[in-house]
């Protein structure tokens, strides 16, 4: 899948999210290492602790099917800046490819990438413990 393909796939999340709270649509698409791509979206509840973000979606659906190693992500919404992972989903992401890359959308379709290592430069792995 090409950069563009998989932006798409995460713009054509936002109309997924169930956001009845923040009104605050996210979108994402998970390329793995084996070239599978996984979707998610975010969702919201009212007990705001069990809101998940979109990035988070996408890992779990594919490590629920048995990846582990992704490429890349990218991350759609449709705000005015680029759309960043949260601290949480920076280090969910972390987990399994710190080096992925990290293509953020904004309203406009444009794209801004990173590093995981640079959004996310001193994260607490396995080394840790």
């Amino acid at each position: 899948m090409d950069k563009k393909q998989l932006c798409q796939a995460a713009m054509d999340m936002l109309e997924r999210a169930y956001i009845p709270y923040s009104g605050f649509a996210v979108g994402a698409a998970l390329e793995c290492a084996d070239g599978s791509v996984f979707t998610g979206c975010n969702i919201e509840n009212a007990s705001y602790g069990a809101t998940v973000c979109a990035e988070r979606t996408a890992v779990f659906k594919a490590v629920s099917e048995g990846r582990r190693n992704f490429a890349r992500i990218a991350i759609a919404a449709r705000s005015d800046d680029f759309c960043v992972p949260c601290g949480i989903c920076r280090q969910v992401l972390a987990e399994f490819s710190p080096d992925m890359e990290v293509i953020c959308l904004n309203s406009a379709g444009e794209s801004r990438s990173f590093s995981l290592r640079e959004l996310l430069p001193h994260g607490f792995d396995g080394s840790f413990l």
